[in-house]
C-alpha cells in the first residue's frame, strides 16, 4: 500500500481523508494512525509536539504558510483556467473536473466568486455565444451543482448552433421530406436548370447544403444566408426570366420561371438570385441564435418586379403534396410564393455533425 507523504502540495483535507480509508492496517501495521499521520507530514512542516488527535492535526496543517501557498497557487490557476469547446479540441468534462478541484483545493466556497472564475475561463470575446448566455443564465444561480449544470446546458445549446459553412439538412415539415437536388438533372421546363425538389425521409447526399453567411452565427434580426448543394457546388435560387406577354393582364410583364405544375416561382440550383432570408416560426422566438431543429420560414426578395423595376416582392420556400415528372422519375415540387404562409412553409433545420465524411 502507497501511503503518500503530506508536503503542502495537497488539500489536508484531502490527504487525511485518503489515508483515513486505511484505517484497518494503522492499529495493527503502522502503530496507530494519529502517529502515522504524524510520521508523514514532511520535516520542513514543523508540527507542535501536543497534538493528541486527527482534528489538531488538520488544523495545524491549515494554519502552515505551505497551505496559504498551496491555496494561493490554485487560485492562479484558476485565473489562467480557459474553456475550449468540444469544437475547438476542448474537453468539457475534464475541464469542469479541473475547475471544480482548483475550487475545493483554494477553499472557493462562495458561490458568487466561483462564477466570476467561471466567467473568466470562458472566451474573450464579446459576442461569443457562451460568455453572453453565461451572464445572462447564471444570475440567480446558488450552489455549484447548479452553476455545473446551468454550463453544461449553455455548452450543449452552443453545440447546435448553426455556423458559417456548417453542412445542414432541411426538412420539410408537414410531408416529413428533405429538400434536395441532383447534380446535372434539370428541369424539361421553365429555366431548365438543375431541379430542386423534395425527396426522401431521411437525409441522403443529395439533401445535404453547406449554408454560408456573413457572421461566424446567424442571427434571426438581419442575416442573409446562401445555401450550396454539396453534390453539385450550386446555389439554391431562383431565375429572372424578362419580358414576357401576360394574357391574363393583357399586357408584357417582366417575370421570373415557373415551376413545372402550379406555375409559383421555379426554385433551382444555378439560378442569378441566392440570397436568402429566414425567420423562426414562433415570432418569441425572433431575437435569438438559427440552430439546429428549429422550425423557420425562409423567403426571398425578388431582385425586380413585374415593371422590370429594382426590388421585387419577398417570397417564400414552399413544398407540397404536388409531384411533376421528368421522364420516368416522379418528384415532390418545391416554389416559392407570396400566398398567406401555412404549414407547407415550414422547415425544419438540422445540422450535420459529421462534416468529415465529405
Amino acid at each position: 500500500m502507497d501511503i503518500s507523504k503530506y508536503d503542502g502540495n495537497v488539500h489536508p483535507d484531502e490527504w487525511i481523508n485518503d489515508i483515513q480509508k486505511f484505517c484497518s492496517h494503522w492499529e495493527n501495521v503502522y502503530g496507530g494512525f494519529l502517529k502515522t499521520a504524524i510520521s508523514l507530514v514532511d520535516p520542513t512542516i514543523k508540527l507542535p509536539t501536543e497534538i493528541n488527535d486527527i482534528e489538531k492535526l488538520r488544523k495545524t496543517l491549515k494554519e502552515d504558510i505551505s497551505f496559504e501557498i498551496f491555496k494561493n497557487t490554485n487560485k492562479r490557476k484558476l485565473q489562467s483556467l480557459k474553456y475550449y469547446p468540444e469544437r475547438k479540441g476542448g474537453d468539457t468534462s475534464k475541464f469542469i473536473s479541473t475547475f471544480r478541484k482548483l475550487c475545493y483545493n483554494a477553499e472557493i466556497n462562495d458561490i458568487e466568486e466561483q462564477k466570476k472564475y467561471l466567467y473568466k475561463s470562458l472566451p474573450n470575446n464579446h459576442f461569443d455565444y457562451i460568455s453572453n448566455e453565461f451572464y445572462n443564465k447564471m444570475k440567480n444561480v446558488k450552489s455549484i451543482n447548479e452553476l455545473i449544470k446551468g454550463f453544461e446546458n449553455i455548452i450543449l445549446e452552443e453545440s447546435n448552433l448553426i455556423r458559417n459553412e456548417s453542412i445542414i439538412a432541411l426538412k420539410h415539415v408537414s410531408t416529413g421530406k428533405y429538400l434536395s437536388s441532383i447534380s446535372n438533372l434539370r428541369y424539361s421546363t421553365g429555366s431548365e436548370k438543375q431541379l430542386v425538389f423534395a425527396g426522401d425521409v431521411e437525409p441522403d447526399p443529395n439533401s445535404l447544403w453547406k449554408i454560408q453567411f456573413d457572421t461566424e452565427l446567424a442571427t434571426y434580426t438581419d442575416t442573409s444566408i446562401k445555401l450550396q448543394h454539396i453534390q453539385s457546388n450550386k446555389f439554391l435560387g431562383i431565375c429572372y426570366q424578362d419580358y414576357q406577354y401576360d394574357n391574363t393582364k393583357g399586357r408584357g410583364i417582366y417575370c421570373y420561371r415557373k415551376s413545372p405544375l402550379t406555375n409559383h416561382t421555379e426554385v433551382n440550383c444555378g439560378g442569378e438570385e441566392i440570397l436568402w432570408k429566414f425567420n423562426h416560426k414562433k415570432s418569441e422566438n425572433q431575437r435569438g441564435y438559427l440552430k439546429s431543429n428549429d422550425i423557420i420560414n425562409i423567403n426571398i426578395k425578388r431582385m425586380y418586379d413585374e415593371n422590370g423595376r429594382k426590388d421585387g416582392q419577398v417570397e417564400f420556400l414552399r413544398s407540397h403534396d404536388v409531384h411533376f415528372t421528368i421522364g420516368n422519375d416522379t418528384f415532390q415540387e418545391v416554389v416559392c410564393h407570396n400566398e398567406r404562409l401555412g404549414g407547407n412553409d415550414e422547415w425544419c433545420i438540422e445540422l450535420i455533425h459529421e462534416v468529415k465524411i465529405f
